[in-house]
């Protein structure tokens, strides 16, 4: 590339002029993003805490988007957060465990404690899946994506996407009917 930066891209011959991403709307997306960060924590406070870091972030300074939307970048945005956090947290000294015997305490704000469980072992299992399997799942069934939002947003291709997608709904199947036999 040049030493000069454009002001537009050009893709497929037609000019493609970067936008700021807007700060305003991006409460618009904070439940998806938040479904999309349990599935990849698998534990509600967790996803709390890095869609919070995801925002802080993204607000850090002003964003410029090409070709994508805003959901697909703060996802993308979402998923880079949780890997430096991963890759963060494996080099420092893990805590000790706590015994099995200890009482969990019960969400009070479900309404069914048996859909709450069935919740708890979908998140579990779909944070067990590998990166690939999981970034797609949750991009999809998670986050509401296309296909073609999920590709564009995880920069693969879309046959990609329906093909991890498919595998990973696979395991998680297993994985859950393996756990209620």
């Amino acid at each position: 590339m040049s030493g000069s930066s454009s002001v537009a891209l050009t893709v497929a011959g037609a000019a493609v002029k970067p936008r700021p991403l807007d700060p305003a709307r991006l409460g618009d997306h904070l439940d998806r993003l938040y479904r999309a960060a349990w599935a990849l924590c698998g534990s509600r406070e967790e996803a709390e805490d890095l869609v919070q870091e995801t925002y802080v972030r993204v607000l850090a300074r002003p964003r410029l988007l090409r070709r994508e939307d805003d959901l697909g970048y703060l996802l993308r945005a979402l998923r880079n957060t949780f890997l430096n956090q991963r890759r963060s947290e494996a080099r420092r000294v893990k805590p000790v465990q706590l015994p099995d015997g200890l009482d969990l305490v019960e969400d009070r704000r479900a309404l069914e404690p048996h859909a709450a469980l069935e919740t708890r072992e979908v998140y579990a299992a779909v944070a067990a899946l590998t990166d690939d399997f999981r970034d797609v799942l949750v991009a999809v069934d998670v986050a509401g994506l296309s296909y073609k939002e999920a590709a564009s947003a995880l920069r693969i291709p879309e046959g990609t996407v329906m093909s991890r997608l498919y595998r990973a709904r696979q395991q998680i199947v297993r994985k859950i009917d393996g756990a209620s036999a």
